[in-house]
C-alpha cells in the first residue's frame, strides 16, 4: 500500500501523540512495522551510509566519467565535469524521485 506525504504525516503525528514505540503503534494500526519505522527516521539518518567523494578524486583514481544513480527502473547519469551549482540543482530536482 502506498501512502501520500500527507497521510504519512497524519500517521506520524498520531503516533507521536500516542507515546507508543513505532513498532507497536504500526502493528496496532494495521501498518507494516518495518515501513512505518522507516517513516520515523529523518532524512539525515537514512543517508548515513553516504560518503562524499570529490570529482577530482574520482577522475584521478579511476576511469569513471559520470556518476550513475540507479533505483529500480530509474537510471540517472551525471557527468563528473559539471559544476557544484549544477549538481545542486540536479539533486534538488531528484529529491522526490529517489
Amino acid at each position: 500500500m502506498h501512502f501520500s506525504k500527507e497521510e504519512k504525516a497524519m500517521w506520524l503525528e498520531d503516533w507521536r501523540k500516542s507515546g507508543k514505540n513505532a513498532w507497536a503503534y504500526a502493528r496496532e494500526n494495521g501498518l507494516v512495522p518495518q515501513t512505518f519505522t522507516g517513516w520515523t527516521k529523518s532524512r539525515k539518518e537514512k543517508n548515513q551510509s553516504l560518503v562524499e567523494v570529490s570529482a577530482q578524486f574520482l577522475q584521478s583514481t579511476c576511469f569513471i566519467q559520470e556518476w550513475r544513480i540507479e533505483k529500480g527502473d530509474v537510471k540517472i547519469y551525471i557527468p563528473l565535469s559539471i559544476g557544484t551549482s549544477e549538481l545542486g540543482t540536479i539533486i534538488s530536482s531528484l529529491r522526490g524521485l529517489l
